[in-house]
C-alpha cells in the first residue's frame, strides 16, 4: 500500500503562542503569502507553513536516514537539511550525511530558494528516496547548507517534498512523483490526498491510487488551467446563494502547503464584514453557530465549506481561517485553497489527466 500516514502537530503559530514568542515573531518576519506563486527565482515564503499540522515520514539513502516533511502540492523541489550547515535551524533538525549513505552521488550544481526571511542555499545531490515503501532511485535533491533566520529553528519538520509540476522547480530537478511516474512505480500517474478533521488521526498522501472508502459521494473532476501549481478556475464564491467575491471568474490552488484560505484582499475585507470578524478574522464563538456555509462555484458544481471549517478554535478564542492576499494573475485574481478546504474533501491529483479530483467527505 503506497500511503503516506501524516500526522497532525502543533503549529508552528501555536508552539510560538504558547512560548510567548508569537509577536515579537511577527514583527521581525513580515511576509507576503503570494510570493509563494509568483517565483521569479523560486519563492518559497516559508511562513506558509506558520500554521501547517500535517507532516509524514521520508528516508534518504543507504541505509535510510529519516526525515519528516511536508507534501507540498504548492512547491516542486526536494530538499532536508545536511550536515554541511551549521545554522541554528539545521542544528536542531535531522540532517543528511552523505559519507553515510553508499548510494549517494554528488554534483557541482547548486540551489538557492529564496524566502520571506533570508534564502535557503545548498547544493543537489542524487540518492534513494524511500516514499510509503516506493524506492525511487537518483532521485535529485537539496542538501541545505544554510537556512534562512530563526524560522526554521521552531519548525517541526525537518525539509519539504513538493508535489507540484517540473515547471515550477528551482534548478530544473525533476520532482518525486515525477520519478515515480517515468520509472513505472505507481499504478497510476495520480496521488490523492485526505486531511482529518480537529486532532482526528488518519491522514495520508496515497501514491498512485485513489482510496475508494473516501468517494462514496462521487467525485468531481476539475480540468486544470495550468500546469505549474494545481490551478484551477473558479466561476465564484457565494454566501447564502448570493456572489461575494469571484463574481466574473478566478483562479484557484489547490494547495496542501497552505493551511488557511488565502483571498485577495478585496474579497477578503468584504468576506471579514460579512462574516462579522474583525480585521484581524477574530470572531466571537458565540456567533459560529450562526455563520453560513461559503460556496466554491467550480466548473459547474458547488463546493461548500462549513463554518466549523473555516472558524479556528485555539486557547478558547475564534478566527477565521482566511487570510488577506495580494496576487493578481492574468488570468483575474487568485485564491489558494488550503487545509481549510481540502479537509472537506479528499482531492485526487491527477496527472495523467491534468485535472483535481474532489470527493466531499461526510
Amino acid at each position: 500500500v503506497r500511503r503516506v500516514p501524516l500526522r497532525k502537530m502543533k503549529s508552528l503559530r501555536q508552539r510560538l503562542q504558547e512560548q510567548g514568542l508569537l509577536e515579537s515573531f511577527l514583527e521581525q518576519h513580515p511576509y507576503n503569502l503570494a510570493a509563494k506563486y509568483f517565483p521569479g527565482i523560486a519563492v518559497e515564503p516559508l511562513e506558509n507553513y506558520m500554521d501547517d499540522e500535517y507532516f509524514g515520514t521520508i528516508s534518504i539513502g543507504t541505509p535510510p536516514q529519516e526525515f519528516t516533511v511536508v507534501f507540498d502540492t504548492g512547491s516542486s523541489n526536494l530538499w532536508v537539511p545536511s550536515v554541511f550547515c551549521s545554522s541554528p535551524a539545521c542544528r536542531n533538525h535531522n540532517r543528511f550525511n552523505p559519507a553515510e549513505s553508499s548510494t549517494f552521488l554528488s554534483t557541482n550544481d547548486t540551489l538557492f530558494i529564496a524566502y520571506g526571511t533570508g534564502s535557503m542555499t545548498g547544493v543537489l545531490g542524487y540518492d534513494t528516496i524511500n516514499v510509503a515503501g516506493i524506492n525511487v532511485r537518483n532521485q535529485i535533491f537539496g542538501l541545505a547548507e544554510t537556512e534562512p533566520g530563526d524560522f526554521f529553528y521552531y519548525t517541526p519538520f525537518d525539509g519539504i517534498l513538493g508535489l507540484a509540476f517540473p515547471s515550477i522547480a528551482s534548478s530544473g530537478a525533476t520532482p518525486v512523483f515525477d520519478n515515480m511516474m517515468m520509472e513505472n512505480l505507481v499504478d497510476r500517474h495520480l496521488f490523492s490526498v485526505y486531511l482529518s478533521r480537529d486532532s482526528q488521526g488518519g491522514s495520508f498522501v496515497l501514491f498512485g491510487a485513489i482510496d475508494p472508502y473516501y468517494t462514496t459521494r462521487g467525485i468531481s473532476w476539475i480540468p486544470l488551467s495550468a500546469e505549474t501549481y494545481w490551478q484551477i478556475t473558479m466561476e465564484s464564491v457565494s454566501i447564502n446563494g448570493a456572489p461575494v467575491a469571484c463574481s466574473s471568474g478566478c483562479q484557484a490552488i489547490v494547495d496542501t502547503g497552505t493551511t488557511l484560505l488565502a483571498v485577495p484582499i478585496r474579497a477578503f475585507r468584504t468576506l471579514m464584514r460579512r462574516l462579522g470578524a474583525s480585521s484581524s478574522g477574530e470572531i466571537s464563538c458565540e456567533a459560529v453557530s450562526n455563520l453560513p456555509n461559503l460556496v466554491f462555484h467550480i466548473h459547474g458544481k458547488v463546493f461548500p465549506v462549513p463554518p466549523r471549517a473555516y472558524v479556528l478554535r485555539s486557547n478558547g478564542y475564534c478566527t477565521l481561517g482566511l487570510q488577506g492576499m495580494d496576487a493578481p494573475t492574468e488570468e483575474g485574481e487568485l485564491w489558494i485553497l488550503g487545509d481549510v478546504f481540502i479537509r472537506e474533501y479528499y482531492v485526487i491529483f491527477d496527472r495523467a489527466n491534468n485535472k483535481v479530483g474532489l470527493s466531499r467527505l461526510p
